[in-house]
C-alpha cells in the first residue's frame, strides 16, 4: 500500500445508513486509533479497551441517541465494519472476524475480539507527515473546523510538529482540482465567506450580541456554517451565522440549535452549575438576531439539516 492508496481508502470509508443522518462512527474510530498509534507505536486493541472511549467519542461528536444502553456500545458498529483493507479483526484464537458478525458489544467481548490497523498501514503512519495528513483528511471530510482541536484533544493527537508537512502537501495541491474516490470532490472554502457573514450581522454574535473589538479589529467573532462545509454546505450568507467563539463551538457540538422560525434551542443534555454556564440556558427560545437590511436570513433547509445531523435532541432521534 502506498500513501496515496491509504488516503484514498480513508476518503472512501463507507458510512452507515441511520435514516438520513450522518454516521461518523468509522472516522472517529480511526482518529482514536491514530492517537493510540501516536502515543504507543501500535494500534492493537481489544474491543473491551475500545468500547468506552470510542463510544464516548461517537456520543460527543455524532448524532444523539435516546437509549443509555445504545450510547454505551456505539463502538461495536465501526469495530466490526471498518474496511478490511485497513483493519484486521480477529477473535481470541486468532480466527478472522468478518463484517457480517452481529454488532453487539457483549458478543465481541465474549469472543475476545481484537483489532489492529494492518501492518502496511501502520508502516505508513510511522511517518509523522502521513499520520497528520490522514487525521486532517478525516477531520475535513466529516467534521467542521470549530471541532478540530476538541476532537484532536479527545483522541490524544498532538500534530503540531507534523502539521507543517501536511500544510506543505496541501499547498502543493492547492492549484489542482482534487478528485476523491467515488466522485467526491474536496471543496475549497470560498475566501470571502467569513467577511460577508460578519458584515451581514454587523460584527456581532447573532445569539448573544457580543461585539468585542481590539481597536478597530473584531475579536472572538467567527463565521459559522449552519450546514457544515464538509457536508456540502455552501459558502453563502444564507448558510452562515456570525457567532462568538463560545457559541460557535456550542453550535457545532449540538448544544445549541435552531427552530425553523430561527429561535434558539438549548439541548436537554446540556448541564451547568455556575451562573456563567447557566447563561447558555437563558438563550433557549430567544430569536436569532436579524441580519442587516438586504442580507438574506438562514435558509430553512440548512436549519433542518443542523437539527437532524448536529443538534443533540434526546427523545427525538434514535440511531446506532
Amino acid at each position: 500500500m502506498t500513501r496515496d492508496e491509504l488516503m484514498r481508502s480513508l476518503a472512501a470509508l463507507r458510512q452507515a445508513q441511520i435514516g438520513s443522518r450522518r454516521a461518523p462512527h468509522k472516522p472517529l474510530l480511526v482518529l482514536w486509533l491514530l492517537g493510540r498509534f501516536s502515543a504507543s507505536g501500535s494500534t492493537a486493541v481489544t474491543y473491551g479497551e475500545a468500547e468506552e472511549p470510542v463510544s464516548r467519542l461517537i456520543n460527543d461528536f455524532g448524532p444523539a441517541v435516546t437509549s443509555v444502553a445504545r450510547a454505551r456500545r456505539r463502538a461495536a458498529m465501526p469495530f466490526v465494519h471498518l474496511e478490511r483493507d485497513l483493519w484486521d479483526l480477529r477473535d481470541r484464537d486468532g480466527v478472522p472476524i468478518g463484517p457480517d458478525v452481529a454488532e453487539r458489544g457483549g458478543l465481541l467481548r465474549d469472543r475476545g475480539a481484537h483489532g489492529r490497523l494492518r501492518p502496511e498501514v501502520e508502516m505508513l503512519l510511522a511517518d509523522p507527515g502521513t499520520l497528520a495528513a490522514a487525521a486532517r483528511l478525516l477531520m475535513e471530510q466529516h467534521f467542521t473546523p470549530a471541532l478540530d482541536v476538541l476532537i484532536r484533544d479527545a483522541v490524544g493527537l498532538d500534530l503540531a510538529d507534523a502539521d507543517a508537512d501536511a500544510d506543505a502537501d496541501a499547498d502543493a495541491d492547492a492549484d489542482e482540482t482534487e478528485q476523491a474516490p467515488r466522485g467526491r470532490r474536496r471543496r475549497r472554502r470560498r475566501a470571502g465567506f467569513a467577511e460577508e457573514v460578519l458584515l451581514a450581522y454587523g460584527y456581532a454574535c447573532a445569539f448573544c450580541g457580543f461585539d468585542g473589538a481590539l481597536g478597530r479589529h473584531p475579536v472572538g467573532l467567527e463565521a459559522a456554517h449552519v450546514r457544515w462545509h464538509s457536508q456540502d454546505g455552501p459558502d453563502e450568507v444564507n448558510n452562515g451565522l456570525a457567532l462568538c467563539s463560545l457559541h460557535h463551538t456550542l453550535f457545532d457540538l449540538g448544544v445549541l440549535g435552531l427552530l425553523p422560525d430561527l429561535r434558539i434551542q438549548v439541548s436537554q443534555l446540556y448541564v451547568a452549575r455556575s451562573r456563567a454556564g447557566r447563561a447558555v440556558d437563558d438563550l433557549h427560545g430567544q430569536p436569532v438576531a436579524t441580519g442587516r437590511p438586504g442580507r438574506p436570513a438562514v435558509e430553512p433547509e440548512f436549519v433542518v439539516w443542523h437539527g437532524k445531523q448536529v443538534f443533540k435532541r434526546p427523545g427525538a432521534q434514535v440511531g446506532r
